[in-house]
């Protein structure tokens, strides 16, 4: 079946490992558009966050963000909108108080006060340099619950090393509350860093690719979807032609997708060429 739409993570996939967009990946990306394929980021990245690398890229892109909350076009138009409901989010602060330094709420707003944390550590190892990229946007409640109230956040977010960020999920899979919210799990551990998102129930990669592929009118079979972490199951699931990443988390290359050369080596173009333009150079 043709590819009519190619959806791509961002980190770890469409970015190298030093975070810079290889100009192959953005060539490819762009003779793919211009034979007619959509082309749509993916991530769990915010809007803003993501929109910085689709205006590098040379044609009109679709953004799901926030591992599948929204739907924007680059513009800023939301097309697709999931928040987690203010009563839940502020269950899983009270079910989590023990990570109040790892936690922060993320909604949905045009610039200043997107981000919310109880008490910034602009000096931390990982909270320190992803705050400090996004001073404008960020901003400090104490107590963080104080930062709910009639506005539904877009997620909860936890971000610190492996073993702490695999704690708070614990606390929350096991929560008797559990089936109000949906977990997103990203880890890197080469990094000792990873990141937990909290959504609405229901809301993952794959159900937002899912319903975007259908307004657009094109079935599964002729979306491929191209990633390397857990919170990008869903969608490799979803995808008629589902790839991932060499540098992927070793566990999802025993799936039953095709694998790709790592993001150091331009894996997204070689999928592109090799998938949806007909192995073309």
């Amino acid at each position: 079946m043709a590819i009519k739409l190619i959806a791509m993570d961002i980190d770890g996939t469409l970015l190298d490992s030093r975070s810079r967009l290889p100009e192959e990946n953005a060539q490819a990306i762009a003779e793919a558009a211009a034979s007619g394929i959509e082309i749509a980021i993916v991530t769990g990245r915010r809007f803003h966050a993501a929109r910085s690398i689709a205006d590098t890229l040379p044609c009109d892109i679709s953004l799901i963000v926030s591992n599948g909350a929204l739907v924007k076009s680059v513009s800023g138009e939301t097309r697709m909108r999931l928040m987690l409901p203010v009563d839940t989010a502020r269950l899983v602060l009270e079910a989590t108080s023990e990570f109040r330094p790892y936690s922060g709420v993320i909604f949905d707003r045009p610039f200043e006060k997107q981000v919310i944390f109880e008490r910034i550590d602009w000096e931390g190892k990982f909270i320190g340099p992803y705050l400090n990229r996004h001073r404008e946007q960020v901003a400090e409640v104490a107590p963080l619950t104080a930062c709910l109230d009639a506005e539904d956040p877009v997620e909860i977010m936890f971000i610190g090393d492996c073993k702490t960020i695999r704690s708070a999920m614990q606390t929350l899979e096991t929560h008797e509350h559990k089936d109000k919210y949906t977990l997103s799990f990203t880890e890197y551990l080469h990094l000792d860093f990873s990141m937990l998102d909290v959504l609405r129930r229901g809301v993952n990669k794959g159900a937002a690719l899912s319903e975007w592929a259908r307004h657009r009118g094109i079935a599964r079979e002729n979306v491929m979807a191209i990633g390397d972490n857990w919170n990008d199951r869903e969608m490799l699931d979803y995808a008629g032609v589902g790839v991932i990443m060499g540098n992927s988390v070793p566990e999802l290359k025993s799936q039953g997708w095709t694998v790709t050369l790592s993001n150091d080596e331009c894996g997204v173009a070689a999928a592109i060429r090799k998938h949806a333009l007909n192995g073309s150079t």
